[in-house]
């Protein structure tokens, strides 16, 4: 039987014992009613996984035991960035979950021109942990020890302009255009490292379009179908384990 898995970001070691996060506990006590004893599995978000048991339960309160190393799953040889349009609520944290699952490294949300959510410092940051949140219970489902790395929110000018002068570099930054000539199959093989950018909904406009390919991204197309930003997310990133990744 398959273990519960755990995201636990504390430092720990075999042998300790460590109380859980609240939201964590009260899922483990009050949802899946598991006592003292019961074993478990906690993984530190850097790739590091534990088998685990139940040491103690206080209320909704509990305490892990922490116990041998596990073999974690390897992450895909393709370093995905995903660069995605702000949307609202439930079809962000759906691209969030999605891309958690299927291997990107990195998420970057982008304040662009169509985006409707508009946020100010204290709002991103509460959403900037919500997000966080949503990639830790993905990784909890999907067998990841790692969680990507998601950065606070930035306007599309801002990041257009960190890619062009290298900061964070990708070996490729594509941009999804519908009517681009270059495919997935298209993409240079081998490939270490490559951005997608997607737009909100309603897309990027023509001009944010045009200083995209300025940067030096290039055009890439999922087919013939236009998808909603969420899918196109989810899609995209798929394709690229696929043909240069580890869903091959």
């Amino acid at each position: 039987m398959r273990l519960t898995r755990v995201y636990l970001p504390a430092a720990f070691a075999e042998g300790a014992v460590l109380p859980l996060e609240p939201g964590a506990a009260l899922h483990l006590v009050r949802v899946l009613r598991l006592g003292v004893g019961a074993r478990l599995a906690v993984f530190d978000g850097a790739g590091r996984e534990h088998a685990a048991s139940i040491a103690a339960v206080h209320g909704e309160r509990c305490e892990v035991r922490v116990g041998a190393a596990l073999p974690a799953v390897a992450e895909s040889p393709l370093a995905i960035t995903l660069g995605q349009g702000l949307s609202r609520g439930e079809r962000m944290d759906y691209a969030i979950q999605k891309a958690t699952e299927l291997g990107v490294r990195r998420i970057v949300p982008l304040f662009c021109e169509r985006s409707v959510v508009r946020l100010d410092a204290a709002q991103a940051a509460r959403r900037l942990l919500h997000w966080r949140g949503v990639a830790a219970a993905a990784c909890e489902q999907c067998g990841r020890a790692t969680l990507p790395e998601i950065l606070a929110p930035r306007p599309l000018a801002d990041h257009l302009g960190a890619a062009a002068s290298g900061v964070r570099g990708a070996e490729l930054r594509a941009v999804l255009l519908p009517d681009a000539a270059c495919g997935v199959d298209s993409l240079p093989k081998p490939l270490a490292a490559i951005e997608i950018l997607i737009g909100p909904e309603g897309g990027l406009t023509d001009d944010e379009q045009r200083r995209a390919l300025a940067h030096g991204y290039v055009g890439l197309r999922l087919g013939p179908r236009i998808l909603r930003t969420e899918t196109a997310a989810a899609a995209a990133i798929a394709a690229l384990q696929a043909v240069r990744g580890d869903l091959g």
